[in-house]
């Protein structure tokens, strides 16, 4: 019997890291911590995860005093079912003028047609100057985004956002936005589920809200004013509710201009479109892992109709309700695509 499930399983999706010299380790380390922690429901791996230098195995240098040894060569590159480049601080001519050295250039040339893309923070220089980006939305650390748009105008360049999906390839801003982005990649490949199950072990938010915006320098408030942690708690426990923006602020006895400004610092979004992206997710994640109506999770979520739901889905992930759950429960046991 344990012969003929191993046999029916699918292998484990492959990811293949590229570490590049003066890589910097915690972000190496993203994709192995994250991705290797998916498991089944038998509790067999959904992820293969390895890591390869675009030159023979050997040591490669970090942006720390030591050197990390990596077992594989760039040949691992054409065995991936997805490619992460971390970030460096040793790009050279990739960051300087845009364009791949010579030892990358033989790299990619092993990377397989659709073999799907992920950069972390600033090793989306990288896939830009490999022509992966051309025409297409993406991020990086936002103190690199006004250079990263310079320096490949044919991008579109989003600084707000921690990360961006545009299907086969997918960067992320910097650092712990590695986290957010590999998360979302098992939520996409796997579901909810097995995603929350990860970012409990790793003891990590599975979604964090806003963008980089909160992230970017700016004054300190002083500490005595109060933040607005109390008004969102308070709107999660009833998004099934009618919640209006005066409800919020009174949850932190402030005026409704006062509590819009402090949220808007805080999550780098408004309220009503923080309350929105938490109905939707709400939605979601019913929608994945229940059988309720259409109406019944749009009641659920605090969208009220079906209509409203449907509005919003198609606004948000540019599907339907019903083409989102069939899409997710095809999906499910594979390595799926966003919808």
């Amino acid at each position: 019997m344990e012969k003929e499930h191993k046999e029916y399983c699918a292998a484990p999706h492959r990811v293949v890291v590229l570490a590049l010299d003066g890589l910097l380790p915690f972000e190496l380390g993203i994709a192995h911590r994250i991705f290797g922690l998916a498991r089944d429901a038998a509790g067999s791996p959904l992820y293969e995860t390895v890591t390869c230098s675009v030159r023979p195995p050997g040591p490669v240098r970090t942006d720390a005093d030591f050197a990390i040894a990596v077992e594989h060569g760039p040949e691992a590159l054409a065995t991936a079912d997805t490619v992460v480049i971390p970030a460096s601080y040793n790009l050279g001519r990739v960051y300087d003028e845009g364009v791949l050295t010579e030892e990358l250039k033989a790299a990619f040339a092993f990377v397989r047609p659709g073999t799907r893309m992920v950069s972390i923070c600033t090793g989306g220089y990288v896939l830009a100057a490999a022509g992966y980006l051309d025409g297409r939305p993406a991020t990086t650390h936002w103190s690199a985004a006004e250079h990263f748009q310079r320096l490949f105008p044919s991008v579109k360049v989003d600084a707000d956002v921690l990360f961006i999906d545009d299907g086969d390839v997918l960067t992320s801003a910097g650092v712990a936005a590695g986290l957010d982005l590999c998360l979302h990649i098992v939520r996409r490949d796997h579901g909810s589920g097995v995603a929350n199950n990860v970012a409990r072990r790793s003891v990590v938010p599975p979604h964090r809200d806003g963008g980089q915006a909160q992230y970017v320098h700016r004054p300190v408030p002083e500490p005595q004013l109060a933040t607005t942690t109390t008004a969102r708690a308070w709107a999660l426990g009833r998004l099934h509710e009618p919640i209006q923006l005066r409800d919020m602020a009174e949850q932190e006895s402030m005026s409704v201009r006062t509590f819009t400004r402090r949220f808007r610092e805080e999550a780098g979004i408004s309220p009503g479109q923080w309350l929105t992206q938490q109905r939707v997710e709400r939605a979601r994640h019913l929608l994945e892992s229940t059988d309720l109506s259409i109406d019944q999770v749009a009641r659920d979520a605090g969208f009220g109709t079906a209509t409203s739901l449907r509005q919003h889905l198609q606004t948000t992930l540019g599907v339907p309700p019903t083409v989102y759950r069939r899409t997710f429960r095809a999906t499910t046991g594979g390595t799926g695509r966003r919808p």
